[in-house]
């Protein structure tokens, strides 16, 4: 086992601890595995009636995946490693989907990518004050994951399909009108919380007691243009309509500009490939987006642009990426369907 990350029982309750402070709790292979290998057991295990996940360090829940390994095990062309971590994960994510017991993540700080893998589709999601939540994959080059074909077609109106064009953050009011999370508590509480659910009281009544109204965050306050603006099936009539808002008069004229130009420095090829997901999995079962994203990561880890995208932000951090294609004119439907399409024996298995 490994010290990043942390399992103990306490009373009724398996408590999980994300122990990357310094790394921003970012979920490594390691991790995936062991966190796997621990849900199995707990499961069956009749002492533990709930499991709770926290993390160290007041920044984030998590930060997302362990990026910079798959970087560098791509570049180096293990990319059958590099796959494999994913082969590991997403079983990971349906398993909490599944979770027989309840699944409480307390999560104060940012939550991305991977972290969002090991909390959205917990039963249970607790927003703290300094919660932040966002799927910024289309700005390095990638696709949102760990579920989100599931999950974003599934928040309300088009909030999915701006979260995963964008990248914008939910703030704690945001995600929990938009369904991430299912409570608000404010983080001085988390300690007496943490020791409440390790009790025989019910979860729910647990959590009821300690919760507070979520109020209202900056996206929803844009709910109405949202909606109306990110109707397209086609990435391009999607900015076409943030360009027409941003040249009228109307009150959300400024957003509209500025979230049109922030989804211009996005890789093209994960903008389409996004809208794809977004759309499809509204018509999917939660084990057809899983395995649809292992078709699509088995070729975008083959590609250009996740290596190009992580080079600039986290590797160089120049913020200048050189996308390929460098247009959503060049990004054909054929390219979107191929990453898409079955991969024979290399499918992924689901628990």
């Amino acid at each position: 086992m490994t010290n990043d990350i942390l399992f103990e029982r306490r009373g009724a309750a398996g408590i999980v601890t994300l122990n990357r402070p310094k790394a921003l709790n970012a979920v490594t292979h390691d991790m995936v595995r062991g966190l796997r290998a621990q849900l199995d057991a707990w499961e069956s295990d009749p002492a533990i009636t709930r499991v709770v996940v926290t993390a160290a360090g007041e920044r984030a829940f998590s930060a997302g995946g362990d990026i910079r390994a798959l970087y560098d095990l791509g570049k180096a062309g293990r990319h059958g490693e590099a796959l494999q971590f994913w082969r590991d994960e997403y079983p990971l994510n349906a398993l909490i989907k599944r979770f027989r017991k309840p699944y409480v993540a307390l999560i104060d700080g940012i939550a991305m990518g991977g972290g969002v893998g090991v909390s959205v589709h917990g039963s249970h999601r607790v927003a703290g004050d300094g919660y932040q939540f966002a799927m910024p994959e289309v700005g390095i080059g990638f696709f949102p994951d760990v579920g989100a074909t599931w999950f974003l077609p599934r928040m309300p109106g088009e909030l999915g399909t701006y979260c995963a064009l964008t990248g914008e953050r939910f703030d704690i009011a945001d995600a929990c009108n938009a369904g991430l999370a299912t409570h608000r508590i404010p983080s001085a509480r988390f300690g007496t919380l943490l020791d409440g659910l390790t009790g025989m009281v019910s979860v729910d009544a647990v959590l009821a007691a300690f919760s507070m109204p979520a109020g209202e965050g900056p996206i929803m306050a844009r709910r109405g243009a949202i909606d109306r603006l990110f109707t397209g099936d086609r990435v391009e009539d999607i900015l076409a309509a943030l360009e027409r808002e941003a040249a009228s008069a109307s009150a959300d004229a400024e957003w509209a500009a500025k979230t049109s130009a922030t989804m211009q420095t996005k890789s093209p090829l994960s903008l389409k490939l996004a809208l794809a997901q977004v759309r499809r999995g509204k018509m999917w079962d939660f084990e057809t987006c899983m395995r649809a994203e292992f078709r699509i990561v088995s070729r975008v880890i083959q590609g250009h642009d996740f290596y190009e995208g992580v080079r600039a932000v986290i590797v160089d951090k120049d913020n200048k990426p050189r996308w390929q294609p460098a247009t959503l004119a060049d990004v054909s439907e054929a390219e979107v369907a191929r990453h898409f399409a079955p991969l024979g024996a290399g499918e992924l298995v689901l628990p």
